[in-house]
């Protein structure tokens, strides 16, 4: 694990440090799903740029959230065993947001990962 701190309060300091950032804990909710190659990611979350997700990918690599694992020329992505133990969390992110999406009215628009 790449340690940014030195000191933490909570433990959910941790957690928040690691996977804080929007586009990191989205990215770990589709691998959660499986291994995905970069891009079928890129496909999967249209609004990010190349640059971030090459950035994120990276991250969670150095931290060894991800594991990278080069197949036929392209590169696909799966969770570690470290990753993986956050799947109860991003299930339940995932529930509450549908629930919250759902109470609110709010349009989900799912893509397409062909």
């Amino acid at each position: 694990m790449n340690v940014r701190r030195t000191r933490y309060h909570c433990p959910v300091e941790v957690t928040v440090e690691l996977i804080g950032g929007k586009w990191t804990v989205v990215l770990l909710a589709h691998l959660k799903q499986g291994k995905r190659f970069y891009g079928e990611l890129r496909r999967l979350m249209p609004d990010i740029t190349e640059k971030m997700l090459t950035q994120r990918l990276r991250q969670l690599e150095r931290d060894g959230l991800v594991e990278r694992e080069p197949e036929n020329g392209r590169v696909g992505y799966r969770l570690s065993d470290e990753g993986a133990g956050l799947a109860p969390a991003l299930q339940a992110l995932y529930d509450w947001g549908e629930g919250r999406a759902r109470r609110e009215g709010i349009r989900i628009e799912p893509v397409s990962s062909a």
